[in-house]
């Protein structure tokens, strides 16, 4: 079995080491909910502090210009393209990842309108992430359209002459189960669908290539695994042989080709553009580029082939030593084993018993104790309760994994979880 020493090892022979120095992380943490919310990059206050201050406090509106405020969501975009398999100009960084979907599935519905009117069904997983249903579902209702939700076995199924968009998540929110996304695009089309791609658990954290999987629409947030900051704008992708077929529902001021000519008439800006809405929040906005800034740094030590690696590696080690030190505990694993088919993230599953799992309080014992995770309830398709822990190889080490283990198993043996301050719900989980 691995040893601690064998972990501290591993840390010293690791080329990304050096990429935890760019994030403020608390002392005596073990911080393995990167995937919830990224860590905050070491310039992120001097950077928000730059904005208010001077940008806006000194130079007023003249930022616009002199600041480069107004082509931020673009050239953010281009920064964000070669994490996610993008051409220049084709991802814009802007509202939130809910906006965003909504856009791209009008824009996607649209298309099916106009080149198979029959085709009237919107599909989904049913474990996908719940807002991404619920967008879906209020446009569906609204479009006339149905919303078809199934289990991902059941997907390759429900691909026919009904179908007009396929709506997917690459990493599953709950379990970190990945899909093969040129395989699944590729089915879809055959199928005469598009796709739309939520990225909000892989960008950052896998090795996409939208353009090699020559994927329809994608969309994703930036404050998981980007490191942007709570409530970051998100991101968004559109195939440039798709993107200006249709204006966007939401055809703001800010998609227009000339916002500050002030015609009473909209004219949608060219390709990409036209899928910005209204003025920008320049301080959230802002903060994205210095988590952005980290992945440039790896950049010269195997950029996102060697992140893949170490996460890999990681999630590898934490699933063996929770399997070798936590017997009896009632754990199962969630998470797919193979990695052509997991995310950065392991799931460990605990069986709903009449008085409740308790993998809520054994979260909530472990964040006591400075390694912080996240609960999950069970969903109609597993019925078991989730503890979850993200592994951002930019700043998490081998070491952490064995602490962490070595955490739980001490928070499972003990019992501690049983203790009432664990077991009182938080409004958020």
């Amino acid at each position: 079995m691995t040893t601690l020493q064998d972990c501290q090892a591993l840390d010293a022979q690791d080329p990304l080491r050096p990429l935890r120095a760019l994030f403020q992380l608390p002392p005596h943490t073990i911080y393995l909910d990167g995937n919830s919310l990224g860590a905050m990059p070491v310039g992120a206050a001097a950077r928000a502090a730059a904005v208010v201050t001077e940008e806006w406090g000194r130079d007023l509106i003249q930022s616009w210009n002199t600041a480069g405020w107004f082509s931020l969501p673009q050239r953010l975009g281009n920064r964000i393209a070669p994490l996610i398999g993008a051409g220049p100009d084709q991802t814009v960084v802007t509202d939130t990842t809910s906006i965003n979907l909504y856009k791209v599935l009008t824009a996607a519905l649209r298309m099916g309108q106009q080149d198979a009117p029959e085709r009237r069904v919107l599909l989904s997983e049913r474990s996908n992430f719940p807002t991404d249903l619920y967008i879906a579902e209020g446009l569906c209702k609204s479009l006339g359209y149905t919303l078809k939700l199934v289990e991902p076995e059941e997907i390759a199924g429900a691909l026919n002459s009904e179908l007009a968009v396929l709506m997917l998540t690459h990493v599953n929110y709950r379990t970190g189960a990945m899909h093969d996304m040129a395989a699944v695009t590729a089915a879809a089309h055959a199928a005469g669908a598009l796709v739309v791609w939520d990225l909000a658990h892989s960008a950052g954290a896998v090795p996409v290539d939208l353009l090699g999987a020559n994927a329809d629409f994608a969309v994703g947030c930036c404050y998981k695994y980007l490191n942007g900051g709570p409530g970051a704008p998100a991101f968004l992708w559109v195939k440039p042989a798709h993107a200006e077929r249709f204006w966007q529902p939401l055809s703001g001021w800010w998609g227009h080709a000339a916002p500050f000519a002030f015609t009473p008439d909209y004219q949608p800006a060219p390709g990409v553009n036209r899928y910005l809405c209204g003025t920008q929040p320049m301080v959230s906005l802002s903060l994205v580029g210095c988590g952005l800034e980290a992945f440039e740094a790896a950049q010269a030590l195997g950029g996102m082939a060697a992140l893949r690696k170490k996460s890999l590696a990681l999630t590898d080690l934490f699933i063996a030593l929770v399997e070798a030190r936590c017997q009896g505990h009632g754990l199962g694993l969630a998470t797919p084993r193979a990695h052509a088919l997991r995310g950065s993230q392991v799931s460990l599953t605990r069986e709903n018993a009449p008085g409740g799992s308790g993998a809520y309080a054994m979260v909530q014992a472990l964040i006591a104790r400075g390694v912080v995770g996240d609960f999950r309830a069970g969903d109609s398709g597993l019925h078991k309760d989730i503890l979850r822990f993200g592994f951002t190889p930019l700043y998490i080490g081998f070491e952490d994994v064995w602490h962490a283990v070595e955490h739980l198993r001490q928070v499972l043996d003990s019992g501690e979880w049983r203790e009432a301050r664990f077991n009182q719900k938080h409004a958020v989980t």
